[in-house]
């Protein structure tokens, strides 16, 4: 009896210390760039990453990184994409998976594994072919060929609709179409407003990955009016150095418009990524 209750408060112990020493982990870079953030140029220099500013109401280097990096422009275009794609995205996903879902036809399973297959590849290992569709497509430097390409299948979600309509009964589909719909109607009219847990899980996976998405964004938007925000942070690096204290502020600046939306949606947020691939 107690060897079980010493190694039952080893086992807290032990469980406790990971703990604390994961959020250690988790927490230290988002310290340093907060300190870092408010730091002078001369005194990042002479200072430890862990030394404290001067003074925490210098906001010379926000006002420097926003102005300079062209902040404004970048979440501008980051907010006309992120609008652009989700919406396709959601809409084309959610029908893909209604079609796989509701019709069963030859293929089916075919097409879903194929999906599950594509999931599995980097994506670094298709952008030598992309490249060469884009450019003879004329799509680089253009805002909307940039859209296009982040409009590609969302894998992940295909399978969050799928795995919500199994949880919604055919039975609905068979009401609506006895009573003259069709299945643009019964899609649009009855099923669809029934995902909206699923389309904020969606929106939560999509939107996070667009909102930080580099690689492309520098590969195809070259031009310096059609930046994201996320290259925009990239106006500081150089190769003679990088000017660290205006990259922090800048990334404090971004985490700004998120941490604002999740504050007022968070009730959604959490209610979605708890049920929207569960319930139905």
């Amino acid at each position: 009896m107690k060897k079980r209750k010493l190694g039952s408060v080893f086992f807290s112990i032990f469980k406790y210390v990971m703990l604390i020493g994961a959020s250690i982990i988790s927490l230290l870079p988002v310290c340093v760039c907060v300190l870092t953030a408010f730091k002078t140029t001369d005194e990042y220099n002479s200072s430890s990453v862990l030394d404290l500013p001067e003074s925490f109401l210098n906001f010379d280097n926000f006002t420097i990184a926003f102005k300079q990096a062209n902040m404004l422009r970048g979440f501008l275009n980051t907010g006309i994409v992120l609008v652009v794609v989700l919406t396709v995205s959601i809409f084309i996903g959610s029908m893909l998976a209604y079609i796989l879902n509701r019709f069963k036809f030859k293929g089916n399973g075919v097409i879903q594994n194929l999906f599950m297959f594509a999931a599995l590849i980097p994506g670094i290992a298709t952008q030598v072919t992309v490249y060469q569709i884009m450019y003879s497509l004329k799509l680089i430097n253009h805002l909307y060929g940039y859209m296009i390409v982040l409009m590609g299948t969302d894998i992940i979600s295909i399978y969050i609709f799928l795995q919500f309509f199994e949880n919604l009964p055919v039975s609905l589909d068979e009401s609506a179409i006895m009573d003259g719909s069709t299945y643009f109607g019964v899609f649009f009219k009855i099923l669809f407003p029934l995902l909206k847990p699923a389309i904020v899980t969606s929106l939560v996976l999509k939107g996070v990955g667009v909102y930080n998405e580099y690689y492309m964004s520098n590969l195809y938007l070259q031009n310096a009016e059609l930046k994201t925000i996320s290259t925009a942070l990239y106006t500081f690096t150089g190769p003679y150095g990088n000017q660290y204290n205006y990259i922090c502020a800048g990334v404090l600046i971004t985490i700004i418009p998120i941490l604002i939306l999740f504050l007022i949606f968070q009730k959604q947020v959490y209610s979605g990524m708890a049920a929207g691939a569960v319930k139905g």
